[in-house]
């Protein structure tokens, strides 16, 4: 049985108790219990919550605020460790027990993604990467993106001149058919047909749809690069081109025939975004549903947001996952597909 000790206040008053072992956990020099203190920590624990929860809700009016915290969303989970360590500091049972709560908000936003979900058969694999329109090294580029063995190969920020004829000439022999509209390709080991660019509202072009006619029946293809987003000071989290771009490209899903489409492209925006939500509410993110982890793209040096997509619609994601760098800005991402 343990006994509480008796030990004087230095001043003169009466004793206090402390239980042995427990230490700075007791009362503080003003008096206040565990439970008592921290209370601050427990409230930006409950804020961080309700940002996890309700980011719909933070509106866009502002700066594009909302689409700007759901693009780092995940991100958020940072706050965790940093309050654990200030309740610990603080000897606060209250912003302890608190903290439980966003630490549930978040793994059950982001925990499947933790899991390894690849798996299973494929009969089609598919590769796509912003290679940027300054990329000194398009051999080590198409390098990279033939050691995926990939069925087809989706490019953006094609370049029209030198450029574009150098990954026309590295990209032949393994894929004999393509096609480019404005600054989007897309290079095949299958024929194409019904090949034309996809008007997405920009001014020029750099959005395409083609049929690829596999072995086990035609897929439809798109190919998409979203007007790029701003985050600056005056304006705030610019992004309404994209905005509207993203309303023409789920259109024009919207329309398609085939039953069996893959869209491959750097959309400017995470799942998350909530204004890309007329291309996500109709397609399937293979990262999402066939990768393991996060799969962030963007920046290459550090990434931090998964930007660069692929997503299908009539079709089974059994594997998805990040190529190594390579002289672009963006990394390039790889999905094994189930037709």
């Amino acid at each position: 049985m343990v006994y509480a000790q008796t030990h004087p206040d230095t001043d003169g008053g009466a004793p206090r108790s402390r239980i042995p072992g427990l230490g700075g956990w007791g009362r503080d020099a003003r008096g206040r219990s565990t439970w008592r203190r921290g209370r601050i920590l427990a409230g930006l624990a409950v804020l961080l919550t309700l940002l996890l929860l309700f980011h719909a809700e933070v509106p866009n009016r502002v700066g594009n605020l909302g689409s700007l915290l759901e693009t780092f969303l995940p991100w958020l989970g940072l706050a965790i460790p940093v309050l654990l360590v200030l309740g610990l500091i603080r000897r606060s049972a209250t912003a302890l027990v608190v903290l439980l709560v966003p630490v549930l908000a978040w793994v059950n936003l982001f925990g499947a993604l933790l899991t390894d979900k690849s798996g299973g058969s494929y009969d089609f694999t598919v590769v796509q990467h912003n290679v940027n329109a300054g990329n000194s090294d398009i051999p080590g580029t198409v390098a990279v993106l033939e050691a995926a063995k990939p069925d087809v190969i989706a490019l953006e920020e094609l370049s029209a001149g030198a450029e574009l004829d150098a990954f026309r000439q590295d990209l032949a022999a393994e894929y004999p058919y393509h096609v480019v509209e404005g600054t989007v390709g897309l290079w095949s080991k299958y024929k194409l047909s019904d090949s034309g660019p996809v008007d997405i509202r920009i001014g020029w072009t750099r959005a395409l749809r083609t049929t690829v006619a596999t072995p086990h029946g035609d897929v439809a293809v798109y190919v998409a690069h979203m007007p790029s987003v701003r985050v600056n000071l005056d304006a705030g989290f610019t992004a309404n081109q994209r905005d509207n771009s993203a309303q023409a490209l789920g259109q024009a899903l919207a329309a398609e025939k085939l039953s069996r489409v893959v869209l491959l492209g750097d959309l400017n925006g995470t799942m998350n975004d909530r204004s890309l939500a007329p291309v996500t509410s109709q397609m399937r993110s293979a990262q999402g549903s066939a990768g393991s982890g996060f799969g962030f793209s963007w920046p290459a040096a550090l990434p931090m947001a998964r930007i660069d997509q692929i997503m299908t619609r009539g079709v089974t994601p059994t594997d998805a996952w990040t190529l190594p760098r390579t002289g672009s800005d963006h990394l390039p991402v790889g999905a094994h597909i189930e037709l």
